[in-house]
């Protein structure tokens, strides 16, 4: 999507260490009209797709799941890193490695809010290792559930998370932004 790549050229900051921030617009400080033309743009991808939840991991992908659920006018759940005491022990857990954080974490969810007959599309920020967007679609499936897919809007196509869950999870994956190439000296190559 050239709207999308635009920005991540105008805007994204390349670190050492494979690491893009977008955070200026997208994950900490969030453009709301900018994300929403992405949500536009999954509501197309997925029409008829007769999706009824949009599921999320906390906590970047949060900001970006609402927008984009108001386009499918359907509730975001979201995956929580942590369990609170104001949270039923009847919940569906995954394991997550961060990369970011570079450690590994359970993510749960609660059952009253995922469940057989359920059409989810997973939505998140990025696509790299897959080891979120792996969880996210083991909680669906524990739930009888049905990942209908991910919308993801940068893909670190060089990296195996996305290749992982297409081909050995059969997952539709549509990225808005992917990602051929990237460092500090060379910049971003798209795809």
């Amino acid at each position: 999507m050239k709207l999308l790549e635009d920005r991540i050229i105008r805007d994204g900051k390349i670190f050492e260490g494979d690491v893009l921030k977008v955070d200026s617009f997208v994950n900490h400080q969030i453009d709301v009209n900018f994300i929403s033309e992405l949500g536009k743009e999954f509501k197309r991808l997925y029409e008829g797709s007769e999706i009824n939840k949009i599921l999320t991991i906390e906590a970047s992908g949060i900001g970006i799941a609402c927008l984009v659920a108001m386009h499918f006018n359907v509730p975001v759940v979201f995956a929580k890193k942590s369990k609170s005491i104001n949270i039923s022990a009847d919940v569906y857990t995954s394991k997550v490695v961060s990369y970011t954080h570079k450690r590994e974490y359970d993510v749960i969810v609660s059952k009253e809010f995922l469940s057989k007959g359920d059409k989810v599309l997973i939505i998140d920020d990025f696509l790299a290792q897959g080891s979120a967007l792996k969880a996210l679609v083991d909680l669906v499936n524990q739930s009888g559930a049905e990942a209908v897919g991910a919308g993801i809007i940068i893909e670190k196509a060089y990296q195996q998370g996305g290749e992982i869950v297409r081909n050995e999870l059969g997952l539709r994956v549509e990225s808005l932004a992917r990602i051929a190439s990237m460092s500090v000296e060379d910049g971003i190559k798209f795809c």
